[in-house]
């Protein structure tokens, strides 16, 4: 099925690796012209250009307004506007901390580098939305956003805001401007990328995992990539705004398995 995205503009934030890597390739085998962002990972923001035929590679560190102004404008430069964004960009903190050990430096960086730089992302495209009059934004929680996630209530805070407050708001929203442009999530599960590759590297944590799941597997990063991009694709998805998709193999938050 044609998902009419050929020659579109694409903005897809954290595509140096995993989950936003494997979205970006998922765009230019549609056709689309993507600019790839990355925050530290050059080298592998580079090989994931190289294998997009139409693509530029930007940076910036999206808990900076400034540096995340200056990569919108960068992007508009090179492509002449954005007709689609997948703000995939997020960090997990992997060490397992109960809330009553939370120290705040590390809740406040964790929402920053989740809560703050998708609205800082969503902000920026918006704004185009707001002068061109379309759009489609696709936001990216996590299943610890609707379940919780012990030892992680930094982090499943964050991404609960993206997909409840942020995503219900901002769909309201644009449409006041842009009468047709959505705004739209996917919330994956368990997902084999280099930032849970360590912990997935265990098998009792995925045998534990998995308990939660009707499909006891973990989730490819173009599981979810291809998610993003039927959300994205007006085409697919053209009456289909404030919805949140979640890939994550039926999970439940509670024991399926015994």
């Amino acid at each position: 099925m044609d998902t009419g995205l050929a020659g579109s503009r694409v903005l897809v934030t954290g595509a140096s690796g995993g989950i936003g890597a494997a979205t970006a390739r998922a765009f230019a085998a549609e056709g689309a012209r993507v600019a790839v962002h990355y925050h530290r990972g050059h080298e592998r923001a580079a090989v994931v250009a190289a294998d997009v035929a139409d693509s530029i590679v930007v940076r910036a560190d999206l808990t900076s307004e400034d540096e995340t102004d200056r990569m919108f404008a960068e992007v508009y430069r090179a492509f002449g506007g954005l007709d689609v964004c997948a703000a995939v960009a997020g960090v997990w903190p992997a060490e397992d901390v109960p809330v009553w050990e939370l120290g705040l430096d590390r809740w406040r960086a964790t929402l920053d580098a989740n809560l703050t730089a998708t609205f800082l992302t969503a902000r920026g495209f918006l704004r185009e939305v707001e002068r061109h009059g379309h759009g489609s934004l696709v936001l990216v929680g996590s299943t610890a956003g609707l379940f919780g996630e012990a030892g992680h209530a930094d982090y499943a805070s964050a991404k609960a805001a993206i997909v409840r407050g942020l995503l219900l708001s901002v769909k309201n929203e644009i449409v006041r401007v842009a009468p047709n442009a959505r705004v739209n999530a996917v919330c994956p599960g368990w997902t084999e990328s280099p930032m849970t590759r360590d912990t997935l590297d265990d098998p009792s944590v995925v045998e534990r995992a998995t308990r939660t799941m009707a499909l006891r597997k973990v989730a490819t990063p173009e599981d979810v990539a291809r998610q993003i991009v039927v959300l994205a694709s007006d085409e697919l998805s053209g009456h289909v705004t404030g919805q949140v998709v979640t890939v994550a193999g039926g999970m439940e938050g509670r024991l399926l398995h015994p």
